[in-house]
This record gives structure tokens, sequence and C-alpha cells, in this order.
């Protein structure tokens, strides 16, 4: 398949999936107006998080591809990292407020506080469906393409389906049983999966922002490289952070001090080829130094 293709997958992807969030958005809108639904209030939190999450993915991805500049020695990709900040705070704050409407109204319950069930299935079923189709198509791209940014976002998607599931029973419940309980209990079971996720989004940019280093099996799997490719005597100074995506690795590898200059550079090439290729989200600097006599001798 060729690049152009696979790009045009990866970014009709992407539209389709602000398009379906922008689309449930609207829907659900519609039919927390018409129902006074907690759990609908909750779905709906969870597709406005989707779209916010959907077009700010979108223009940090954009952005985080610049080439690095004058400016930014780096690149651009701690961009993604404030993304995330902020997509985080917008889910807490969401997760928090339902929350505390289901936990009031399970105390204060109001009779009639749910009304126009039929319509709010009606929505919940078609955004199920609206949902299913597009993880479908993120499916079939993330398998043609490769692409870990549409796997992931299809991974968030199916989530989704839990709160429009919950949101249908809990209308249902309402309409048939004149049970409005199960739409709060509904609501805070979903703000507490709301609070969770912005709390896991939160700690993982925090910890990007601050240079945490790379997960433990990434350091290991370089030092392992490192240790055994031919030419290299030893190794030290292995130094990882994080941005974004992006892993930045700084590494001193040692070499025979007889060696010709052609002849280190291709070592230290060959080794930086292999870490990139088994890790292709990093970027990676090898300094050459010259082995200590005692470790050129053994």
């Amino acid at each position: 398949m060729a690049l152009d293709t696979q790009t045009g997958m990866k970014i009709s992807a992407g539209v389709a999936s602000v398009l379906v969030a922008g689309t449930l958005v609207v829907l659900k809108l519609w039919a927390l107006g018409v129902t006074g639904s907690l759990s609908v209030a909750a779905s709906l939190a969870d597709s406005a998080t989707d779209l916010v999450m959907s077009v700010g993915a979108m223009a940090a991805l954009i952005y985080a591809a610049k080439p690095a500049d004058d400016d930014h020695n780096f690149g651009h990709t701690s961009v993604e990292d404030l993304a995330a900040l902020a997509q985080a705070l917008v889910v807490g704050i969401s997760g928090a407020v339902i929350g505390w409407t289901a936990v009031d109204r399970l105390i204060h319950p109001v009779r009639g506080s749910i009304r126009e069930e039929g319509a709010g299935i009606t929505v919940m079923a078609i955004s199920m469906v609206l949902t299913l189709g597009l993880v479908w198509w993120q499916g079939r791209v993330a398998k043609r393409t490769g692409s870990r940014v549409v796997a992931a976002d299809r991974l968030h998607y199916i989530g989704d389906l839990l709160p429009a599931a919950g949101a249908i029973v809990s209308l249902w419940a309402a309409r048939r049983f004149g049970i409005i309980q199960i739409d709060s209990i509904v609501a805070l079971v979903a703000a507490a999966v709301l609070l969770a996720g912005a709390l896991r989004i939160f700690r993982g940019a925090w910890d990007a922002l601050m240079d945490r280093t790379a997960p433990p099996d990434v350091i290991e799997g370089i030092e392992t490289l490192a240790r055994n490719w031919p030419g290299v005597r030893g190794y030290h100074d292995l130094k990882t952070r994080t941005a974004g995506s992006r892993i930045f690795v700084h590494l001193h590898i040692e070499l025979d001090g007889d060696l010709t200059l052609r002849e280190a550079h291709d070592i230290g090439a060959g080794l930086r080829r292999t870490i990139l290729l088994a890790y292709p989200q990093t970027d990676v600097i090898i300094h050459k130094d010259v082995a200590p006599v005692a470790t050129q001798t053994a």
C-alpha cells in the first residue's frame, strides 16, 4: 500500500471520529433536554469528552509532527501532554458534576424527573449504532495501516458503549417500572469511570512533562541491544525521557580505541537503526567513547 493511501486512511479515521462525536453530542444534548435523565447526561459528557479529545488530538498531532527548529531543538511533541492535561481537567469536572447531581437526586428524589423515556431510548440506540460503525471503520484502518493512535482511539470508543447501554437500561426501568433510582446509580458508575480516566490521563501527561524516564521494558530492551551489539565493549549513561508520544534516548557506548572513524561510526549507526526499528517512537542519540584498556584487552 502506498504511503499516501495509508495517510489518507488515518486522516479519514480521525475525521470520522470527530464527525461521529459531534453528531452524538447534538443527539444526546437533545435527549437530555427531553428526558432529564442523569444517565443520558453522563453519556453526553462522555461524548463531549470524546469530541474534545478527538479535535484536540488531531490538532496536537499535527503540531507535534512539525520538525525540530531553532526554538524547539527536540521537536514539538510536548504539546500532546499539554492537550492531555486539558482533557483530564474537562473529564474530571464532568465526572464531579454528574456524581454530585446523582448523589443529590438519590437523597432527594424528584418524582417525574425522568420523562419521554422512549425518545431517550431511541437516541441512545442510534448513538450505539453510530459508535459501532465508527469502531468497525477504525478497526479496518488500524489493521491496514498499523496505526497505534487509531487503535487506541478505537478502544476508547468501544468503552463508550457501556454508558450508552446503561442509559438505555435506566430509561427502560423508569418507563416500565417507574424506578428512577437506577438512573442515578448508572450516573454514579459513569462518573466514577470518568474520574478514574481523568486521573489516569493527568498522571501520564504530568509524568511526561516532568521528563519521566521511558517504561522499564523499553529501557531493558535498549540495554540488551547495546550489551549484545557486535563491537560494543560496554555502555554507560543511558538516559531517557518522554515527551508526548516520543521517547528521547541518550546512550554512551564504549568501543575499541584502535578502530577507524568509519568503523566506529558504522557500529554506532547500526545500533541506532536497530533501536529505532525495535522502538519506532524513540529519538536516539549515541555517543562513542574509547573503552577502558582492561575492557579492550578482555
